[in-house]
C-alpha cells in the first residue's frame, strides 16, 4: 500500500472476494430459504479450494510487494537489522496480509480433518471465528496506523474502518447465527465496499488531476502524501472524502439490493418449479398405484431431497394447493 497499485490491486481484490460471497449466499437463500445455511467460504466448480488459494496467493504477493519488491534495497531493513521509520506502515500492511493468509491456510486444514456433518456446525464456526480476527487485526492495524492520521489519507482510513467494524460483526454474528441470510448479506456487502473503497482510495490519493483543490502531493518518508495549503483547504477536502463515502455508500446498497431482486428471480422461480413438479408427480404415483406405490414414492422424495441441491420445504406442503387448483 501507501501508492496506487497498493490499494488498487488488494482493493480488486476484496471486490472480488465479497461479489462471490454476495452471489453464492443470494443463489442458496433463493433456491431453499427454509434450509439456509451460511458457508464462510464457497467451493468452485473444478478447483474446490479456488476461492481461499486465491486469498492465499493474493497474501503472498501482497507481502512480497511490501517487504521485499517496494524497498529500494528490496528489503525492509536497516543495515544494523532494525526497521526504520519510513518502513513501519510496510510491516503494518503486511500483517494484515499475513492474517488473511492465515484465515484461507486454516479454512483448507480444517475442512479436511474435520469433514463431515457432524463437525459441520463447528468447523464453520471456527473459521468464522478465524475471519473475525483478521478482520479485527485489519481494523486494528489501520486504526492505529503510523502515517498521519489528521490529513486526507487520515480520514479515508477513518471511514474504511467503519466498514471493516461492519465486516468484524457480521463475521461474528454468523457464529451464533448461522441460518440468517440477512448477516451474510451485510457482510458479503460489507467486504465489497471495502474494496470498493481501497479502489477509491488508490486513485483519489495518488492521482494528481484528482486531488482536491488547494491541496498537492509531497515526498515524505519515501512516499506520496497529500498536503494542503491551509485549513479551509484541509476541511473541504475532508468533506470531499465524506460526500464520495456517502455517494459510494448510496450505490452499494443499491447494488446489492438489486442483484438480490434478480437473483431470487432466476433462483426462486426455478426452485418452486421444480417442487411442484415432484409433487404433482407423488399425485400420480398415488392415484395409479395405490398405497405400495405410494410407500415407494415417498422413498424415492426422501432419497431425493437429500440430493438434491435445490429443496424447498415440505414437498408434501405443495399437494392440497395442487388438489383445489
Amino acid at each position: 500500500m501507501g501508492t496506487l497499485v497498493g490499494h488498487v490491486a488488494p482493493g480488486f481484490g476484496f471486490f472480488l472476494i465479497g461479489l462471490w460471497h454476495l452471489l453464492n449466499h443470494i443463489r442458496l437463500h433463493a433456491a431453499q430459504p427454509g434450509s439456509y445455511y451460511s458457508l464462510p467460504w464457497f467451493a468452485a466448480s473444478r478447483l474446490r479450494y479456488g476461492e481461499l488459494l486465491t486469498i492465499m496467493a493474493g497474501c503472498c504477493a501482497s507481502v512480497a510487494m511490501e517487504l521485499f519488491v517496494g524497498p529500494s534495497r528490496h528489503q525492509p531493513l536497516d543495515p544494523d537489522w532494525t526497521i526504520p521509520s519510513n518502513h513501519l506502515h510496510n510491516f503494518e500492511h503486511s500483517l494484515i496480509s499475513i492474517s488473511f493468509f492465515t484465515y484461507a491456510a486454516f479454512a483448507i486444514v480444517l475442512d479436511k480433518v474435520m469433514a463431515g456433518p457432524k463437525a459441520a456446525r463447528t468447523r464453520d464456526g471456527l473459521t468464522q471465528l478465524i475471519g473475525a480476527v483478521a478482520f479485527g487485526q485489519q481494523f486494528l492495524l489501520f486504526h492505529l496506523h503510523s502515517t498521519d492520521h489528521m490529513g486526507i489519507e487520515g480520514q479515508y482510513h477513518l471511514l474504511l474502518q467503519a466498514v471493516i467494524v461492519v465486516s468484524v460483526a457480521t463475521t461474528l454474528l454468523g457464529i451464533a447465527l448461522p441460518r440468517s441470510f440477512l448477516v451474510s448479506f451485510v457482510r458479503s456487502a460489507s467486504i465489497i465496499f471495502q474494496g470498493v473503497w481501497l479502489v477509491i482510495m488508490g486513485f483519489m490519493l495518488w492521482t494528481p488531476g484528482l486531488i482536491p483543490k488547494g491541496c498537492f502531493l509531497n515526498l515524505e518518508e519515501g512516499h506520496q502524501v497529500v498536503r494542503c495549503h491551509s485549513e479551509e483547504a484541509l476541511h473541504r477536502a475532508k468533506s470531499l472524502v465524506n460526500i464520495g463515502f456517502s455517494w459510494f455508500l448510496i450505490l452499494i446498497t443499491v447494488f446489492s439490493v438489486g442483484l438480490y431482486l434478480a437473483l431470487v428471480k432466476i433462483y426462486g422461480e426455478t426452485a418452486e418449479y421444480q417442487s411442484l413438479t415432484k409433487a404433482a408427480a407423488e399425485l400420480d404415483e398415488e392415484e395409479d398405484g395405490g398405497e405400495s406405490d405410494d410407500v415407494e414414492s415417498q422413498k424415492k422424495i426422501k432419497f431425493g431431497e437429500t440430493k438434491s441441491f435445490i429443496h424447498v420445504g415440505n414437498l408434501k406442503t405443495f399437494a392440497p394447493i395442487d388438489i383445489e387448483r
